[in-house]
Formats: structure tokens, sequence, C-alpha cells
């Protein structure tokens, strides 16, 4: 069986150094690798893994198979792959990984494929790709499944779709709905990171651009946070009144996408869904508007509509491209329409993924200590265990925080005591 299918083995020492370096900033999950260590507790697990390839998902690795597993991962994404990551996962720390960066759809499912091959007890995701072959191509495999780990917000809403049709045969955990996940990760690494790719790929000045968001949920809120902060105009489209409200009500405009597209400058889709940003929409921009999307596949944004409206197409720099219109009309995409923050830039800062990571190494703990207890549906990690991770992030930060009095407790606990 191949154990490896990436870009170029040399380029390892390169990747070794970026995986030492985001290490460095991931504190907490140093502390459960060293815990899951010193114990081996996954000692005889097979562990498949369909995630980004990037140096703080190697350091996920490296933790899993310190703690007696044994580790197989796949690229998420075809754009989001770190080719000497990927090396260096394979020569320095003899992991399985399929990842090619560019790859085509032919060849990101094979890899699936092959991740799948080594006949995991437990996978984890990060848009449900893994966990959609199992129950499609991959059935044979469903009788080895202890249960599968979720990373993603698109991935939690197509799992919780496959529960609601009862096609779910697996028990899952929502990582992404651990509040040390999406409070942090979603809003500050998502915020952080799209701006990052943006402003890679088109070197441009943010301040006085209007800057539209499609939705307005925790990834779409750090983004807008820091566009704002960058001195941009920020607009905020929404389908959700109560979404649309908070928006308006944390300073932002908030317009139906088709009076936004005519004056956005930048326009930028994270919600999730497909055909956000549409031919209608995309005939109505302005000149030169910039589109990107921030969800995690590529149909927030009509790319194929696009392509065949347009008489020309040519790349002006990495991961910038430009179609122009029948009308003469130029409209920039960054990414080929997918992850920004992964294909143009490097994705969520370490130190937001140091405690997304530690939720999914927590989330295979659970698995196993509630082997057979769980039903065929999604499930969120304790709050208890949202509370040890935060925990662990404050100590790391040198953050001390008080406690409640043993009389605080039992007031908060009571409910006969009021005005005196």
């Amino acid at each position: 069986m191949k154990t490896y299918d990436i870009k170029d083995l040399s380029l390892a020492p390169i990747g070794k150094l970026k995986i030492e370096w985001a290490g460095q900033q991931m504190p907490v999950l140093k502390k459960i690798q060293k815990r899951l260590q010193e114990k081996k507790l996954f000692k005889g697990l097979t562990i498949a893994a369909c995630l980004h390839v990037t140096s703080e998902t190697a350091n996920l690795m490296i933790a899993l198979k310190a703690g007696g597993a044994e580790v197989v991962i796949c690229a998420s994404n075809p754009l989001s792959t770190q080719d000497v990551v990927a090396a260096s996962l394979v020569k320095d720390y003899g992991i399985p990984t399929f990842a090619i960066h560019g790859e085509n759809n032919d060849l990101y499912n094979k890899h699936l494929e092959q991740a799948l091959d080594f006949k995991p007890q437990v996978t984890l995701d990060d848009g449900g790709d893994l966990i959609h072959l199992l129950h499609t191509k991959r059935k044979d495999l469903m009788k080895n499944i202890i249960g599968s780990a979720e990373e993603t917000t698109t991935g939690v809403i197509r799992l919780k779709a496959m529960e609601k049709d009862k096609a779910l045969k697996v028990p899952v955990i929502a990582v992404n709905d651990s509040d040390t996940k999406h409070l942090f990760d979603n809003r500050y690494g998502t915020g952080q990171s799209t701006i990052d790719g943006i402003i890679r790929a088109t070197n441009i000045l943010l301040a006085g651009k209007n800057f539209v968001i499609a939705g307005y949920g925790w990834c779409s809120r750090g983004i807008a946070s820091r566009a704002k902060g960058m001195g941009a105009n920020v607009i905020v489209t929404e389908v959700d009144n109560v979404r649309a409200l908070e928006a308006a009500m944390d300073g932002f405009r908030v317009m139906k996408m088709v009076s936004a597209a005519k004056i956005g400058d930048i326009i930028v889709s994270a919600t999730g869904d497909k055909g956000v940003i549409s031919m209608d929409i995309i005939r109505i921009l302005k000149d030169g508007a910039i589109l990107a999307n921030s969800g995690h596949f590529d149909v927030e944004i009509d790319m194929a509509g696009l392509k065949k409206a347009a008489k020309s197409k040519r790349t002006l720099r990495n991961s910038l491209e430009e179609y122009v219109l029948k009308n003469g009309k130029k409209v920039y995409i960054l990414g080929e329409g997918r992850l920004v923050n992964l294909a143009a830039a490097e994705g969520h800062p370490a130190e937001v993924m140091d405690m997304s990571f530690a939720n999914q190494a927590l989330a295979i703990k659970y698995f196993l200590e509630n082997r057979g207890k769980l039903e065929n549906k999604v499930y969120v990690l304790p709050k208890k265990l949202d509370q040890e991770v935060a925990s662990l992030k404050l100590q790391a930060m040198g953050i001390s925080i008080d406690r409640l009095t043993k009389e605080q407790k039992k007031y908060l606990s009571s409910w006969d005591e009021g005005t005196k």
C-alpha cells in the first residue's frame, strides 16, 4: 500500500522548520500531547485526517502519533496544502501523507480514498469529505469507525443534515461548536488570515475601500472587525434578522447584496452556502471589483458561470486572476474562488489553531472513553473540556482569573435569596 503522495521529499528541511515554529505557538496542544504520550492513550488506534496540510495541522498529527496512534492525513482543500510541510511529515515524522498543492479534483478524491485505505477507527474532517466517502463509496469500512470529529461550520451543517435525514451512521463530534474553537479560530483566525490572503494576493490598500462581507456568523464578524480596523468601510449582507441587527448595532452598514454589489470594491463571502455571489450579482458589480471566498467549499462564488461569461482571463499575480466580461467590465478573483486565507496565505495563526486542535485531540479521547455508548448523532464536547482548554490557554498566556467563593457559588445555585 502506498504510504505517501506529495510534491517533493527534498522540501522537508524547510517544512520541518515551519512545523517547529508553529509548535512553539501551540502550548495547549503540547500539554495535551504530553498527557497522551505518557499513557499512550491512543495505542492501537488508526486515525485518518482530512485537514488542511499546514504547519499547525502537522503539530496535531505529531501529537496524535506521540499518543500511540497510527495516523494518516490527506488534504481537505486542493490549494491549502503546504508542500514543504507535507514533505516533512513524511520524511521527518514518518506520517503517511497524501496532499499536493494545486492537485486537481480527481487526485484530491484519490487521496481521500488512499487515506481510508488505512482502515481508520476514527476520522477527522474539515468539511465532511471523509465521512461522506465512508457513507457512499467506502461503506465496507463503516464497521471499523468509532466516531468522527468535524472541524468546520460547513462540515457541521452537512453532518446535521445527514442526521436529520437519518443518513448518519456513526457518532460525530462537532469540534467547531466548542466555544474554544469557533469563538477564537473562526473569529480571530479567519478574520486575520482572510485579510492576510487578500493583501498578499493584491497588495491593495484597504483604508477607504467599500468592503462587503456576505454573512455575519463568527467568521464574518472576525473579517468585519479586521477590515474596519484597517480603515475599510464595511458593509454586511445577511439573510438572518437577528444577525443583521447585530451587524447594524456593531456599527456596520447592512444592505441587500444586490445593492452592496454595485458599490463594493472588495466582496468576501463567508456563509457556508452556495451561490451567494451569483452571476446576477457579478453582472452588476462595479468595474474592477475584487471577489474572495472564505467559506470552506468553492461554491459561494459562481465560478462556472463567470468562466462561461468571460471573454478573457489572465493571471496577474499569485492567486489573482482577471476576468473580462463581454461588456468590457473587469472582475478580479482571489485564490480561484477557494478559501482565500489558505489559497493565498497560510491559514490561521498557530495560536488559535492551538485551541482548535486541542479540541480535536480531546474529541478522540472522548470517543474512546465512550466507545459503544454514543448514538449516530452530532455531539458537542462537554463544557468542562471547553473550560479545560481555556484554562490551559490562559496559563500559557500568563493570565490569572478570579474564583468564586463558597458563598458566591451557593448564592448562584439558590433561589430563595433576593432583596433583603
